[in-house]
C-alpha cells in the first residue's frame, strides 16, 4: 500500500495475488488462511502502487516490464511499501548467574540493525538471504519495525503501548515456524493487520498507526511471535445505548480486531480454537508496563 493512493492499476503488469509465488510457502499443516494473509499483504503493495523504475536507471527505456516474480534476480521496478521498515537482530549470550535486571540493562549492546526495507522487492531479497528461525540459535530476535521506531519499551512509540503475541513448543512448530514468521512480516508490510479488508481506509497518519512492529523470538523450547502496538487500550468497557464511544474504547476495539486477526487470518487458527498445551500459549494482549510487572494478560474471548 502507499500512502496518499487512490488504488491505481499497475497497468495490468503486476502478478494477481494469487499467482505470487511465496518462497517457502508449500504444505502446510495449519489452515489455508496463512497463504491468504501473505497474499493480501503483497496484493496491497502491488495493486495500490504504480511500479517505480519505469523512469529511472532500473529500466531501459523500451525495456519490457518485469517484476520480481517474473524475474527475482533480473527484475526491473520496484514496489514500494506503505511504510518503510527495519530489520534488526540479536544473539544475547548471558551467564547464567546474570539477573534479570543485568539483563535487560545489556540488552541494546546486542542488536544490530540488518537493513531499511522500502518495497517489495527489497523484503524479498532480504528474505531470501538471511536465517529462517528454524536455524536460529536459542536466544535469538528478529524485529521488524517501522522505520523511525526502536524496537524497546523506551522508544516513545512503544511506551504506551502493548503486544498481541503467541508461544509455540519449538519441536512442534520447527517445521512451521519459518512460515508463520513470513506471514506474519507480510501482514506488517502489506498493512493487512490494521486494514484487513481492502475496504477499509489506512489510519489517517503515521502517529494513527496502532502497529508499530513485529518479533520473532527462538528460544531452547519455545518460539514466540509477538505484534507490537502503539496503544493498550482496554476494548470492553461497557457504552450507554445511544453513548458516544470514546476514543480510548474506539482504540482497544482496533485493538481487539488487530489480535482476531493475528490469530485467525495470520496463524490460521479458528478463533475460538485452543492453541495448545505445554509451553504453548493463547493468543494474549499484554501492555508493556503489565509485562514489565508480569501480569494484566488479556485473551481474544475475555
Amino acid at each position: 500500500m502507499a500512502r496518499e493512493t487512490t488504488n491505481p492499476a499497475v497497468g495490468g503488469e503486476a502478478p494477481a495475488a494469487e499467482e505470487a509465488k511465496i518462497p517457502g510457502a508449500g504444505e502446510t499443516a495449519l489452515a489455508p488462511e496463512p497463504a491468504a494473509a501473505s497474499r493480501s499483504a503483497l496484493s496491497s503493495a502491488l495493486a495500490e502502487n504504480a511500479p517505480t523504475g519505469t523512469s529511472s536507471e532500473l529500466k531501459q527505456e523500451g525495456e519490457p516490464i518485469r517484476t520480481v516474480f517474473q524475474d527475482p534476480v533480473n527484475f526491473n521496478v520496484k514496489h514500494p511499501l506503505y511504510n518503510s521498515w527495519t530489520l534488526w537482530f540479536d544473539n544475547p549470550v548471558h551467564r547464567g548467574s546474570a539477573s534479570a535486571k543485568e539483563r535487560r540493562e545489556s540488552w541494546g549492546a546486542n542488536l544490530h540493525k540488518i537493513v531499511d526495507i522500502k518495497s517489495v522487492e527489497e523484503f524479498w531479497g532480504l528474505y531470501n538471504n538471511i536465517v529462517p528461525p528454524s536455524a536460529l540459535p536459542q536466544s535469538a530476535n528478529y524485529y521488524l519495525f517501522k522505520v523511525g521506531i526502536q524496537p524497546a519499551w523506551e522508544d516513545p512509540a512503544n511506551g504506551n503501548g502493548g503486544k498481541w503475541s503467541v508461544q509455540l513448543p519449538r519441536e512442534k512448530h520447527r517445521h512451521q515456524i519459518d512460515k508463520l514468521w513470513l506471514y506474519t512480516m507480510l501482514s506488517a508490510i502489506g498493512e493487512t493487520l490494521e486494514t484487513p479488508s481492502p475496504e477499509e481506509r489506512p489510519p489517517k497518519s503515521f502517529e494513527d498507526e496502532l502497529v508499530t512492529g513485529v518479533i520473532l523470538q527462538a528460544r531452547a523450547n519455545y518460539y514466540r511471535i509477538s505484534v507490537w502496538t502503539r496503544r493498550a487500550d482496554e476494548w470492553d468497557t461497557e457504552v450507554p445505548e445511544g453513548g458516544e464511544v470514546p476514543e480510548t474504547l474506539a482504540v482497544g476495539r482496533r485493538l481487539l480486531e488487530i489480535g482476531r486477526h493475528f490469530k485467525t487470518e495470520v496463524l490460521g487458527y479458528p478463533l475460538d480454537a485452543k492453541v495448545g498445551g505445554g509451553f504453548s500459549s493463547e493468543v494474549e494482549f499484554q501492555s508493556h508496563k503489565d509485562s514489565e510487572k508480569k501480569r494484566g494478560k488479556r485473551s481474544l474471548t475475555t
